[in-house]
Formats: structure tokens, C-alpha cells, sequence
């Protein structure tokens, strides 16, 4: 079962949303084409960053690093464009999968949701301690297999008892799926505001849950304080020394991303922490709003962007040969992914592979001494409080166009 259709959705809310329009043919009315990712991120809240760190037992400590809105981005869209929903769940096999036959055999494309680590196309090793429910798009299916669209240009072929487990992983979202409406049109302009505005509060207000320093300005600060302080048991020096415990921090796992993924390649659309595609946003929201001077706004975005590819490149410089190979395996299991598919999966395990094989070289074999370590620290905060600076320059100018 093949489909020839190319998938321009990125990411897992605001692509499969995007996806989702597309397919069912349903334009903007301020461009006549498909509502853009770009307005969609824009509409759901827009860019943010948050920083956090963790440590489970049995696992090496990591980092996340959020740089756009998390808050229920999904329903939030969904809820400020007017976009109906029709939503079924049920606990039970048979119906689960009755009901995913019979709304693809209606024409309609449902979202659902599946375990992220149990989808075959990822190439993951089962492991009991991780799980993350995301939604992707339905697009059809012949009672054995069902053909997907996850990020991918590609259509992904799964099969029915595999998507079945997945969507069966974790209770709250046990078997749902979800079709949409179209958009309300004249609900447009008012969702464009009201994201911008969450945008700017994202940035420089208390945020809905957490503390105050783990996002915006505060959450940059906090990060680059982290990277050169020596005694803070949250410091990097101490929580991610030189070894095995820094490299995850920068390069992560198959399982789990570091810093480098968090920037361009996981959980974003597009690369340099979506500040690229926000500035696309900017650009269609000043259309839309009458408001020019967004544009304006835009232009510091895309050089927030810049800064952010130099961040990136920083994490994991080209000639440290450990953490520069690393970079191009990340990034080409990524975009083997991106453009091919599921047909790129053997190539994406040996990626994986490598990968592993280089964070367990690091635990005794790491490039850097402790005084190189802080300097590469040292590197990353420079760079980072000038992507704080310049974003604040941006959120200063978004604050004057929308007043």
C-alpha cells in the first residue's frame, strides 16, 4: 500500500496538524494554499525556551532544552483557530482498530496517538523505562498495514498489530484519534494575536507551570550561569563532567537527544531552534494583522537563527574528531529520515550504532581536558547571552507592533 504524496508537516503537533489541512485540501484565505507549519507554530504559542536537567537511576543525567511553546500547543491551536474536532477512544483492540479502518475508509485522515520508541521505522530497541505518546497522521490503510505521515517527507508503512501496540502504550491517549474541521477563518486574526502574545509572555513573564528561571530570559541566564559556575551541584562542570556524563550532555543517545538534537533536529521543525520559521511566521502574521512592523521583529529572528546554527556548531565542533563525527551522524540519520523514510532504516541503525559506540568511547576515551571542557563551556555561554540579547531585542519589537 503506497501513496505518492509528500509530507511538508515537521513536527508532531504542528505538522500533523499541517498535514492533516493539507490533505484535506483546505487553504489559508490570506495565501490560498495550505495553512502553513510557520502559522500554525505561530498560532500555537510560537517559540519559548526552557532548560532543564535530569537524572534517572540506570540512566545518564541529560538535558532539555524547549525552544518552543509546550504548554498544550496542540489544543491550543486547535481551540484559537476554531478547528472542530471528532474524537474517539476506546480500551478495547478490536474496536481500536474498527475505528481507524472506518474513518480511512470515510476519507477523512485521523491523528493518533503513538508510542514514539514503538514505531518499527524509528529503529529503537524496546526498553520499558521510555515512552512518549506524539500524534501522527493516518492516511490509509488495508486492514493490515497503515500507511502514516510522522515528520517524514515519506509515507511510513506500519503494520496494523505494530501501530496497534503503540497506540496502546500509555492509557491516557489509549487508542484515541482525532479528525478535524476546518479552520474558522474570520477566528484567524485573533489567533495570530493571542499566539504572539503568548509568545512575548513565554519570554519574560512567569510561565503557566515550573519555575521562573527554567524558561525565557531567566531560563538563558540560568544556562549560561550553569555553564562557568564550578560549585552549583546543577553546574555543568559538576552534573556533566568531562567523560561520558558531557558528551550525552552535548551529543545524547539514539534514545535520548542532547543539546545538539534539542537545537536542529528534535522536537522542532526546522533548524536553529524554529527562530528561522518564526520569522516566516512573523512575516505572514504582518499580512494578516496590518501590522508591518512585525516584520521588523522577523528580520532579529533571523538573526537569532544564526546565532543558534553557531550555538549548534559549538556543541559539537568539527574539529574535535569524537564530537564532530557525532554532529554528521546525528545529522545524517536525520535527514536520511526527513527525505527517504522507513526505506533509510538500515542505514539510520548503523548511525545509531556508531553513535553508541562512540558515547561508550567517551566515558574513557573523552577528547577534551578539564580545562579544554571549560573552555568549549565558555564558548557556548558567550554565543548563548547573545542569542538572549538579541531575542530580547525581538520580543521588544513584537511588544510595540501588536500595541
Amino acid at each position: 500500500m503506497k501513496t505518492k504524496t509528500k509530507f511538508t508537516g515537521r513536527h508532531w503537533e504542528t505538522g500533523s496538524i499541517h498535514n492533516a489541512l493539507a490533505l484535506q485540501g483546505v487553504k489559508a484565505p490570506h495565501t490560498g494554499k495550505p495553512y502553513s507549519e510557520a502559522l500554525l507554530l505561530g498560532v500555537s504559542g510560537g517559540i519559548a525556551f526552557g532548560y532543564f536537567t535530569f537524572e534517572y537511576k540506570g540512566y545518564l543525567p541529560h538535558v532539555a532544552m524547549l525552544t518552543r511553546n509546550t504548554f498544550n500547543p496542540l489544543s491550543t491551536t486547535l481551540e484559537r483557530l476554531g478547528i472542530a474536532q471528532d474524537i474517539q477512544q476506546t480500551n478495547k483492540v478490536d474496536i481500536a482498530e474498527k475505528n481507524l479502518q472506518n474513518v480511512l475508509d470515510t476519507g477523512l485522515y485521523p491523528l493518533m496517538w503513538v508510542d514514539y520508541f514503538s514505531m518499527p521505522y524509528r529503529g529503537l530497541d524496546a526498553d520499558k523505562g521510555m515512552w512518549g505518546m506524539m500524534p501522527v497522521l493516518a492516511v490509509a490503510s488495508d486492514g493490515k498495514t497503515v500507511t502514516v505521515a510522522d515528520r517524514s517527507t515519506q509515507p511510513l508503512q506500519v503494520s496494523m498489530s505494530d501501530m496497534t501496540k503503540a497506540r496502546g502504550r500509555v492509557k491516557e491517549d489509549k487508542y484515541k484519534l482525532m479528525t478535524l474541521n476546518a479552520p474558522q477563518t474570520t477566528k484567524l486574526a485573533g489567533a495570530v494575536h493571542k499566539g504572539i502574545c503568548q509568545a512575548i509572555s513565554l519570554f519574560t513573564e512567569m510561565p503557566p507551570k515550573g519555575a521562573r528561571d527554567n524558561f525565557g530570559f531567566a531560563a538563558y541566564q540560568k544556562l549560561a550561569d550553569m555553564l562557568i559556575n564550578k560549585r552549583n551541584k546543577q553546574s555543568w562542570e559538576r552534573l556533566f563532567p568531562t567523560g561520558n556524563r558531557m558528551y550525552h550532555a552535548l551529543a545524547g543517545s539514539p534514545v535520548q537527544p542532547g543539546a545538539y538534537q534539542w537545537v536542529n533536529t528534535y522536537w522542532v521543525s526546522s533548524d536553529g531552534a524554529d527562530r528561522g520559521l518564526y520569522a516566516d511566521f512573523l512575516d505572514e502574521a504582518s499580512l494578516i494583522l496590518k501590522k508591518p512592523a512585525l516584520k521588523e521583529a522577523a528580520e532579529k529572528f533571523l538573526e537569532s537563527h544564526r546565532l543558534w546554527l553557531q550555538f549548534g556548531d559549538a556543541l559539537l565542533p568539527d574539529d574535535i574528531p569524537l564530537l564532530g563525527e557525532s554532529k554528521k551522524l546525528i545529522q545524517k540519520k536525520h535527514d536520511l529520515f526527513i527525505n527517504e523514510g522507513d526505506t533509510a532504516l538500515p542505514e539510520i541503525k548503523k548511525c545509531n550504532a556508531r553513535l553508541q559506540k562512540l558515547l561508550e568511547q567517551s566515558e574513557t576515551d573523552f577528547p577534551l581536558s578539564d580545562e579544554q571542557a571549560a573552555e568549549l563551556r565558555s564558548n557556548l555561554r558567550d554565543i548563548l547571552l547573545k542569542i538572549s540579547a538579541v531575542e530580547k531585542s525581538a520580543v521588544d519589537l513584537l511588544q510595540s507592533a501588536i500595541l
